[in-house]
């Protein structure tokens, strides 16, 4: 199995390609719906937010309120850090999970939806391509603006607040350009995972695999054979 990156930045259309790729029946771990999951009431990372941010942050539901956390941890580089340091371990912990079920059941390979995927290069190392979903700025700022209620100012605070999309798109190794319309971007997804169905790593990956342990089982039985004389 081998796995893929795909990111882009905030309304770039990310989540959009995400579910167009699970629609095509290729596995995707999102790690948005992750990061909801992990600060459900209740839950180690939800306790510790209330500790760090107070009940402010809250609703009466005792869920927390997303867009004043968000303006919070946006509005102060210190506070994101913060944040970043409760959600992170749990959100990679569960990625790991996902990753390792996707690998027993054999699938060929496995999409990482990150939108922090060069920002915190916690997984780059080991992904064999990453996929950046990128849109002109203006449109990009249209539409965190209609989707958001943004105002312009607002939306740019947003905007910049992240590793710029230029740069993201630099590091990638394939780019979808996502400015036009549904079916243009639904085309080069077609593409992509065509391609990326075509391709022998998962078969390479398990050799290696296979290999790494043929060589280690080999190393413990000659130990143990040693041992055993010495004994």
């Amino acid at each position: 199995m081998f796995l893929v990156g795909l990111t882009g930045g905030i309304a770039t259309g990310k989540s959009a390609v995400s579910a167009m790729i699970h629609g095509m029946g290729i596995p995707v771990v999102d790690a948005d719906l992750i990061a909801r999951q992990i600060v459900e009431p209740g839950k180690k990372a939800w306790k510790k937010i209330r500790a760090a941010f107070g009940d402010e942050v809250f609703l009466d539901s005792g869920e927390i309120d997303r867009e004043k956390l968000s303006k919070v941890v946006f509005s102060d580089a210190e506070k994101r850090k913060t944040i970043n340091k409760i959600t992170h371990p749990e959100i990679y912990s569960e990625i790991r999970r996902q990753v390792f079920r996707f690998l027993l059941k054999g699938e060929n390979f496995v999409v990482l939806d990150l939108p922090l995927l060069y920002e915190s290069n916690k997984v780059t190392p080991y992904l064999y391509k990453t996929i950046v979903v990128a849109c002109d700025d203006e449109v990009q700022l249209e539409r965190l603006m209609a989707r958001n209620q943004y105002t312009e100012k607002e939306a740019i605070s947003r905007i910049e607040a992240q590793m710029p999309l230029e740069k993201k798109c630099s590091m990638a190794d394939i780019i979808i350009e996502n400015s036009g319309s549904l079916e243009a971007t639904r085309k080069q997804v077609v593409d992509i995972v065509n391609l990326l169905r075509s391709s022998k790593q998962h078969i390479y990956n398990r050799l290696y695999a296979g290999g790494f342990v043929a060589a280690t089982l080999i190393i413990v039985y000659v130990l143990l054979v040693y041992v055993l004389r010495i004994l």
